[in-house]
């Protein structure tokens, strides 16, 4: 069958007629929503592709009430986390059949509200929050209105979720210190207003409390998720002499953990010989740094592919869905220490 002239708007009802069936007919076969391999539907989208027919189904979507269209909430873009978390949430919503857009909104929760109320002007059928503040109202006001929404890589403990198992990942990170025969360690922990920061942490306790090593209260440092905050508060931990400093360092994220490296650096301690440091995230990056990074990998995709379902098949269970991390050493968390050695 010869394709239509250039020009030539094809429409459904020179489909059905090409085909010999009812438009109905050929709008099911059509429907990228149906798996339909009759014959029947796979000779209606051959006689489609052959007249270069092209399916509206942005129009198609909002007659029934859909955009097909998720909008995903991001503190910033220049976070190579949360770059990494859209592509995955991109990938995921692609393979359901929906496109995804993204807004940043930084660290304030009013700006937060104007990026959500921005995505849901352009008909979204969900919101994909990214943000990480556990005190800020959004997703209680989601609930509220009957918003279809899901947080990613953090909780409040009622909004649908997906995340990482965060405690797990910090008591993984310690416990690998511990292994090694460290028992002077501190703690760059995350923010105290995000759940990440809070877990990370009551793992990282689980793990010392768990060997019997007294939790040092002024090793545990909270600090924002970048790399100034990492150097910051590794500078302070870490500027005594050998005997008044930890020899090892969980941060909470990668970005804290090249912070230390930098501040570690500067006060002439090796990072791998004199100190161990285990990061968390797992960025590209880690194992790239000349020293490579110790550090707990997120299943990224698979906390993804999670946070889609939650909006896609609502009624699911369970609403709260956690990845497991895995530790993945490297040279900077050093060897097992002489003392450790049986």
């Amino acid at each position: 069958m010869e394709p239509a002239a250039p020009g030539t708007i094809v429409t459904l009802k020179d489909v059905a007629a090409a085909s010999g069936v009812s438009i109905s007919t050929a709008s099911r076969a059509l429907d990228e929503r149906t798996t339909s391999r009759s014959a029947a539907a796979a000779h209606v989208r051959k006689i489609a592709e052959e007249l270069g027919y092209r399916r509206n189904s942005f129009a198609s979507n909002l007659r029934r009430g859909e955009t097909r269209t998720l909008g995903v909430l991001v503190p910033r873009l220049s976070d190579t986390v949360m770059a990494l978390m859209f592509e995955e949430l991109e990938r995921a919503a692609s393979d359901r059949g929906y496109f995804a857009m993204v807004a940043t909104s930084g660290d304030d929760p009013d700006d937060e509200r104007r990026a959500a109320e921005t995505l849901l002007d352009r008909n979204v059928d969900g919101l994909i929050l990214a943000t990480a503040r556990i005190d800020d109202d959004l997703p209680k006001h989601l609930r509220e209105r009957g918003l279809a929404h899901a947080l990613v890589l953090r909780t409040d403990g009622i909004s649908p979720s997906a995340v990482g198992d965060d405690e797990v990942g910090g008591y993984l990170a310690v416990r690998h210190l511990i292994d090694l025969g460290h028992s002077e360690i501190g703690v760059v922990t995350g923010p105290s207003f995000t759940s990440t920061g809070i877990a990370r942490l009551a793992g990282a306790r689980k793990a010392l409390e768990g060997a019997g090593i007294a939790v040092r209260e002024d090793w545990l440092i909270a600090a924002g998720y970048g790399i100034e905050s990492g150097f910051s508060a590794a500078e302070t931990l870490l500027s005594g002499d050998s005997g008044k400093r930890p020899s090892a360092v969980f941060a909470a994220n990668d970005n804290l953990a090249m912070g230390a490296i930098a501040a570690a650096h500067r006060l002439g301690i090796t990072v791998g010989e004199d100190l161990a440091l285990v990061g968390y995230n797992d960025i590209p990056l880690s194992s790239r740094l000349p020293t490579p990074l110790s550090s707990v990998r997120v299943p990224l995709e698979q906390i993804a592919a999670n946070a889609i379902d939650l909006i896609v098949n609502p009624g699911k269970e369970p609403r709260i869905r956690k990845s497991m991390p895995t530790l993945i050493p490297r040279q900077s968390s050093g060897s097992p220490l002489r003392s450790a050695a049986p």
